[in-house]
């Protein structure tokens, strides 16, 4: 799904500057409709903002699709919540972000709970015996999406390979791997423009847009005044639901471990949601032993069968690791807090990235060498994506836990994994289509086998 209406508009006509109720009745419209994940629903707010609306110009879109992929978090949702601060200051900006993520919480809620009050019902575990291989190709297509738009020449690739290398083989930290990507794009872009430079603005920019590429937006002139008020506020409101977990029940409690954890992806994890995946995966299951390798690959199913950011998953992981570790409260009770805990301190910084630093990035459009960090820092998240993607086929194709060996291979879980991929990368498939393709295909499986 690329565009949200077929209205057609005089191209010839000066565009018309949103009324604030304009723009809020779109972001919510937004909030229930952006499926597809964030390539998805950023071609529906090109779609809408650039081309229908022109609201804002290419050139405008892009520079702020460009600070957002530099950004840790949902790039989609720091992208809405740019345009709307653009257009209508803070207040825009808050309602933009929040409304995008919004729907996606309470509908998330309910499948989480029906996931782990039901899950061992045998037609919900056959629903979910298909969903994860489909989930598997989802992200194998993915990071060939990404190594498309990302792997431009050699030397993108070679970044993409010692990502993978260094994360896969090696164990290197994620941040680690994004920030070395960073800092080897920053001097490239100084050094060797010819080879970093490489995800330009591309195609004409919009002639007439209510912010198009000359506009000077009086509310994104840079202020450290502005910068500082910006920091204590969003820092406090982040802080805000921890503090009152550590008073209610100690720093030793699994809700404080919650917002400590997610707080730290909050800050390290470039790269949307499936960069995210392979860090907050590794911990929860192997650090912190909150969920098994199968729920991982079970929440992402249900994270892509809703609206929003797919880094909404997250607050999946908050709602079983309470459901399943909180014994002092009702399971519902405890999981609502973890899912809720989750989702606030994955999001509220999304909020401080965009009002702290766009006022500054506003004043660099253009800006080699910041394009060329991005350039590198891209072409690393295609080899820690491809790291997420082995990592989830070892455990759905090879599910006996010992060991990649032919003779445990799971060969139903290999053809829906193959007829998935093979259908999303040669004949587009629709990613709700293989979501539920794939739990249809578990069921009929499982039926025929009697369960």
């Amino acid at each position: 799904m690329e565009a949200v209406s077929t209205t057609p508009i005089d191209a010839n006509a000066a565009p018309q500057s949103p009324t604030f109720g304009e723009a809020f009745r779109f972001w919510v419209k937004l909030g229930f409709i952006s499926f597809g994940g964030p390539t998805g629903q950023i071609a529906i707010m090109n779609t809408e903002l650039v081309e229908r609306r022109r609201w804002i110009s290419q050139e405008r879109f892009l520079h702020a699709l460009n600070y957002c992929m530099l950004l840790p978090g949902p790039e989609a949702q720091q992208l809405a919540t740019y345009v709307g601060w653009l257009l209508h200051r803070t207040w825009g900006g808050i309602v933009a972000g929040a409304f995008f993520v919004i729907p996606s919480i309470f509908i998330l809620l309910f499948l989480s709970w029906i996931y782990a009050a039901y899950g061992n019902v045998p037609l919900v575990a056959a629903a979910f015996y298909g969903l994860k291989p489909a989930v598997t190709a989802i992200v194998a297509s993915a990071t060939i999406q990404i190594g498309r738009r990302a792997l431009k020449n050699e030397v993108m690739y070679v970044i993409a390979l010692l990502a993978f290398i260094g994360i896969y083989f090696i164990g290197i930290p994620f941040p680690v791997i994004i920030i070395s990507a960073g800092l080897v794009g920053f001097f490239g872009g100084k050094f060797w423009t010819a080879k970093f430079y490489v995800i330009k603005p591309h195609g004409a920019a919009t002639e007439q847009a209510v912010i198009s590429d000359h506009s000077e937006v009086e509310h994104a002139r840079p202020s450290w005044q502005r910068a500082f008020a910006v920091l204590l506020i969003c820092g406090a409101l982040w802080a805000a639901p921890m503090i009152g977990v550590a008073l209610w029940r100690g720093t030793d409690d699994i809700f404080f471990q919650i917002g400590v954890f997610f707080s730290k992806a909050a800050v390290v994890t470039f790269g949307g949601a499936y960069a995210v995946l392979a860090y907050i995966a590794q911990a929860a299951v192997e650090h912190y032993g909150w969920l098994r390798p199968g729920q991982m690959l079970d929440g992402l199913g249900l994270a892509e069968t809703t609206p929003g950011p797919l880094i909404m998953v997250t607050q999946f992981v908050g709602f079983m690791a309470a459901w399943q570790n909180v014994t002092d409260l009702a399971p519902l009770t405890a999981a609502i807090i973890g899912a809720l805990m989750t989702t606030w301190v994955t999001f509220t910084p999304c909020f401080l990235w965009i009002f702290l630093g766009a006022p500054f990035i506003e004043r660099l459009r253009g800006n080699v060498v910041l394009t060329s960090a991005l350039s590198a820092i891209t072409a690393a998240v295609v080899g820690v994506v491809l790291n997420l993607a082995v990592f989830f086929a070892v455990h759905v194709l090879f599910p006996k836990n010992s060991g990649v060996v032919l003779s445990n291979l799971d060969v139903m879980a290999l053809a829906i994994t193959l007829v998935a991929f093979v259908g999303m990368v040669r004949w587009k498939w629709d990613i709700m289509l293989v979501v539920a393709g794939g739990a249809a295909a578990g069921l009929v499986y499982k039926l025929i086998l009697g369960m």
